[in-house]
């Protein structure tokens, strides 16, 4: 697909919600076009191996304020709504057994070495995902000093996912505590006005998330104005595909063919569907920052990928 470059000087198209079906199709060959499965896929196997560590990160940090048997019970009742109860005990089953006391410095030392850099390693690999559906690669030549750069980013997001949980889990508190208080004093139809208070709130907060994800993961400068549809637009179509999934995982249990590894290839499944979602909304941002955003350029140590070329920014090329 050609690439949008605007001149600074050209004034920039409107967005209009009619332009809303357009915008779509784009975005859909752009997703076709980078073959989201297989980014997925990738996606969904590194989000295994990281699972273990990510979640001890984000139980450790939210409970520092929260309460660990509280954050750890939250996150089971999202697991086992996502994607089943015997999944979600399996994977608290993991965590317990990573969190021994019975350690020396040392090996406390070297386990959360481990844990961090295998807990940054989806974020890692969804960042190399974005910079394929952006059409742009990092600089071969950049070195360690990208790798690091990038592990820290990744950390950043474990970071953010753990904050949001916090605002996530207050927001909860509060809505439950007014939805009892109104289910005595209003009639249940009325009470539905909190749960769907509820919703509003949880995808705005998942999409700020996703709004990060496509401001910060690619090597891509973009602008802020850019992002914020994009963002938000997945979040309800995320929300849309986790309320579908769980109906699938639990009328087809597409697991228990699998035995024992059962729960894990739900996680794979359930982490590469969404992923489809999220390669999408990545996608959109791409087309409206291209038609309506600022100048788009690569970021430092980073190179535009244009058919079977690398378009360095003053000009000359280099074959892939």
């Amino acid at each position: 697909m050609e690439r949008i470059y605007k001149d600074s000087s050209q004034s920039q198209p409107k967005f209009k919600m009619r332009h809303l079906p357009k915008l779509f199709m784009k975005a859909a060959k752009i997703w076709n076009a980078n073959n989201p499965w297989r980014l997925g896929a990738v996606v969904a196997y590194y989000a295994v191996l990281s699972l273990p560590g990510l979640l001890i990160i984000i139980i450790n940090s939210v409970g520092a304020i929260w309460g660990n048997e509280i954050v750890r019970g939250e996150i089971s009742s999202e697991i086992s709504e996502a994607i089943g109860p015997d999944t979600a005990q399996a994977i608290i089953g993991i965590i317990s057994n990573t969190q021994q006391d019975n350690r020396t410095l040392f090996s406390t030392i070297l386990g959360v070495a481990v844990l961090v850099f295998g807990a940054t390693g989806v974020f890692y690999q969804l960042q190399i995902s974005m910079n394929e559906i952006w059409g742009v690669k990092a600089d071969p030549n950049a070195g360690f000093v990208k790798v690091l750069k990038d592990r820290a980013l990744s950390l950043a997001f474990v970071m953010a996912i753990a904050f949001l949980l916090i605002v996530s889990f207050v927001i909860s508190t509060a809505l439950t505590v007014v939805s009892s208080y109104l289910s005595q004093i209003w009639q249940p139809e009325f009470v539905s006005i909190a749960q769907v208070l509820e919703f509003i709130l949880s995808t705005g907060i998942l999409g700020l998330l996703f709004v990060l994800i496509f401001r910060f993961m690619p090597d891509m400068e973009i602008h802020w104005n850019s992002v914020w549809l994009g963002g938000f637009i997945t979040a309800l179509l995320f929300n849309l595909g986790k309320f579908l999934l769980s109906l699938y995982f639990g009328i087809s249990e597409p697991g228990s063919t699998y035995g024992a590894a059962g729960s894990v290839v739900l996680v794979l499944l359930w982490v590469s569907y969404s992923c489809l979602i999220l390669f999408f909304g990545a996608a959109f941002t791409r087309v409206y920052a291209e038609k309506y955003g600022p100048k788009l350029r690569p970021q430092e140590h980073a190179m535009i990928v244009e058919n079977k070329e690398v378009i360095v920014e003053n000009g000359s090329k280099r074959a892939k």
